[in-house]
């Protein structure tokens, strides 16, 4: 069966997919024995599964599969040529502070990359799919954007220190293989010194929430020591209101992945200066001229909102549907 993917497929990610649909099947077992309903009068019951929402969660995470080879194809690329002609040493592949130097590296510019991700409304188009969701749960682990190239590009000083490619690749898949397991409401807080370090259930709950108080928080992949370190950690005082801030009415996967980018065309089409364009484009999600000079404009531009209402389609359309 392995054979019959390309060299950038044949990696743990792929490899641990029979491993994330056995977690999701008993955890969605577990949710129909132990939820009598699965909402509550303030949104879904916790660990709650929507069949439509683990559906179309499900079809995104194929989908990422071939896009991200897409995009490690052309990462492989380019870190190649940089490691070969540029890289001032060779990190060797078989000594253990190699393979610790990638992991860790990895984790340290996945916390960037997934901080600008917020941070920067076209990055925050490829990424705001996997906020889409108002479940938590194992499905939404698997809810993965289309477009991983701002990843790619912020990895680009491992091949230059002298990390191999291979080692980049098979780092981040270690990440995001561990982050599989954080996407559930089934596991409280852990021990106190491991929840210190690294990026746990509860911590990654606040990143997910949309409540005012958890925006722009908790980035970490595996450690949570960096958010600790540059003052984006909160500790999970309440149960988070998952999803957007304005929610997208649909379980249409085209949709979830592309909305944002139409929401920043037509705001940039309707710009009336340049500035206005490029803040529609390099600013936070939410940014307007308006709020730009107001004092509040942090709140005003929280990352899980959208600068415009959009029209997102209905929950009833199907599941996939051809760009127009």
């Amino acid at each position: 069966m392995l054979e019959l993917l390309p060299d950038p497929m044949r990696e743990p990610t792929v490899l641990a997919i029979p491993f994330f649909l056995t977690m999701l099947a008993i955890e969605w077992f577990a949710a129909a024995k132990l939820e009598h309903d699965d909402h509550e009068k303030d949104g879904p019951a916790p660990g709650a599964y929507e069949t439509r929402d683990a559906r179309a969660s499900v079809l995104m995470g194929v989908v990422s599969i071939f896009t991200s080879a897409f995009w490690k194809i052309l990462g492989l690329l380019a870190y190649t040529a940089i490691f070969a002609y540029l890289a001032p040493w060779h990190l060797p592949m078989d000594k253990w502070y190699s393979w610790v130097i990638a992991f860790v590296g990895v984790d340290f510019l996945y916390y960037w990359t997934h901080r600008i991700s917020h941070r920067v409304r076209i990055v925050w188009a490829t990424h705001q799919a996997h906020h889409s969701s108002e479940y938590f749960n194992f499905a939404t682990a698997l809810r993965q954007k289309w477009n991983i190239s701002a990843a790619i590009v912020m990895w680009l000083p491992l091949p230059l220190l002298g990390v191999p490619p291979a080692l980049v690749f098979f780092a981040y898949s270690l990440n995001l293989i561990y982050q599989f397991w954080i996407h559930t409401e089934h596991i409280g807080k852990m021990w106190a010194p491991f929840e210190f370090v690294f990026n746990t259930p509860s911590h990654h709950r606040v990143h997910h929430g949309s409540d005012p108080e958890y925006l722009d928080r908790n980035y970490g992949g595996v450690f949570i020591i960096f958010d600790r370190i540059f003052g984006s950690f909160t500790p999970e005082r309440h149960r988070p209101r998952y999803g957007l801030t304005k929610p997208i009415d649909t379980y249409n996967i085209w949709t979830l992945e592309t909305h944002e980018y139409v929401s920043i065309a037509r705001d940039v089409k309707a710009a009336d200066t340049w500035r206005a364009r490029l803040g529609y484009i390099l600013g936070p999600p939410g940014w307007t001229p308006e709020n730009a000079t107001r004092p509040d404009t942090e709140a005003a531009c929280g990352e899980k909102t959208e600068s415009r209402d959009t029209d997102a389609g209905r929950a009833d359309e199907k599941l996939v549907s051809p760009p127009s």
